[in-house]
């Protein structure tokens, strides 16, 4: 049972202050690799809840291998989104308060390995033709990701 799964089961859906980690991955084509979530049907990044005594930095990487397979190169630490903008209530009724780190990593090529247990789907999508997405955090991640990609910044 991971911090998460503890905490729900002495506090049960009240609010959490929920510290994570995602990844924007991106292809050749700058387009970004998104993860139809088994949990609550929308698609979103690679990313999840640190567990303790993890770096952000590694909830990103172990995220990512458990949902899609992959291991990653570098790493750029790219957007910090926090605030009560970022509330989002699950399916399920559980409620949090997300403190997101979201890193930018360049897809290598390998061969994509969803876990059936979190994720329905794997595909990567232009910017501009984006599926609905989960909540908040990934709202804002990929709109901050195809401004920077519009710039130049990355």
């Amino acid at each position: 049972m991971g911090y998460i799964a503890e905490l729900r089961a002495a506090v049960g859906a009240r609010p959490l202050l929920m510290v994570g980690a995602g990844v924007l991955l991106l292809d050749a084509q700058n387009r970004v690799l998104l993860q139809h979530r088994t949990d609550t049907h929308d698609w979103a990044t690679p990313g999840g809840a640190c567990e303790l005594g993890e770096s952000l930095e590694e909830a990103a990487r172990r995220e990512l291998w458990e949902e899609t397979g992959l291991e990653v190169g570098e790493l750029r630490l790219f957007a910090l989104l926090s605030g009560p903008e970022y509330y989002y209530r699950y399916p399920n009724g559980d409620e949090v308060y997300n403190v997101s780190a979201m890193f930018v990593g360049r897809y290598q090529g390998q061969p994509l390995h969803p876990n059936p247990a979190e994720t329905l789907d794997l595909q990567f999508f232009a910017l501009d033709r984006l599926p609905p997405l989960m909540g908040p955090v990934n709202q804002r991640a990929l709109a901050l990701l195809k401004q920077a990609l519009a710039q130049g910044d990355l």
